[in-house]
């Protein structure tokens, strides 16, 4: 098997870093260019860079994405900020290089990709469901993309399976006590010093209630993830949202 050579965006950051080690280290992974703030792009070119791992900020990763794909460059990405409306302006954009893959990550670990999918699982067997993510707080968006990401896929299998809107009683809620509403499904942020990357997803019905919970106490634990997903992209052209296809959970 021919080599990748990869490129880190972002590579001085706390998940780029990681990344940076994680590559250095993995079979069949060549660690072509580290490019953070400041540092032209036309690195990766130089290089010759085939993948391209992004964790950014939201304020520039659809520059970093626009110039991968005019250049030919398969991207995974780590960035949070993705909603509906960015991923289609990402479709738009691959749609003119159709042979470059670009794949959109919510969360690499594998534990948090068997959450998010236990929880589909579980979630037309349930009448309430809420969704609680708690992280350190350096992070700069809230609801998380996992949380985004999770909410999304509950409310998608109710939506399949006929079920209800979850209750709710709520008819004052001032001070917004009740956390932001994704896809009817309440989700609730927690940022403290201490906290890596967690989530909880909180099922209840009629005398009982189900805890699906995923904690990463190290950003090592995104790495097997980053590996497979800078492994697999080339194989999928277009835009993939989630590790799910690369690991064989489609």
């Amino acid at each position: 098997m021919s080599e990748i050579k990869v490129g880190v965006l972002g590579a001085r950051g706390r998940m780029g870093s990681e990344s940076v080690r994680a590559i250095e280290g993995a079979e069949g992974l060549v660690l072509a260019a580290a490019v953070d703030a400041g540092d032209p792009l036309d690195a990766l070119v130089d290089a010759g860079v085939d993948v391209v791992v992004d964790f950014t900020s939201p304020a520039v990763v659809m520059d970093n994405l626009r110039f991968c794909v005019e250049h030919g460059i398969h991207a995974v990405v780590g960035t949070s900020g993705f909603d509906d409306a960015r991923i289609a302006e990402v479709r738009a954009l691959a749609a003119q290089s159709p042979q470059v893959g670009v794949l959109i990550v919510p969360n690499f670990s594998i534990g948090a990709v068997l959450m998010m999918r236990f929880a589909q699982l579980a979630a037309p067997y349930f009448e309430s469901v809420e969704i609680v993510e708690l992280h350190h707080p350096d992070k700069v968006d809230a609801p998380s993309g996992t949380a985004t990401r999770t909410a999304a896929l509950v409310a998608e299998a109710r939506r399949e399976a006929g079920s209800p809107p979850v209750p709710d009683a709520t008819t004052a809620d001032p001070l917004g006590a009740r956390g932001a509403v994704v896809d009817g499904i309440h989700v609730h942020a927690v940022r403290a010093r201490g906290l890596v990357a967690h989530q909880e997803v909180l099922f209840g019905d009629t005398g009982e209630t189900l805890t699906i919970r995923h904690d990463s106490v190290h950003r090592e634990s995104f790495m097997p993830g980053v590996v497979a997903g800078v492994r697999g992209v080339g194989s999928r052209p277009g835009v993939s949202v989630g590790l799910d296809a690369i690991l064989g959970l489609d």
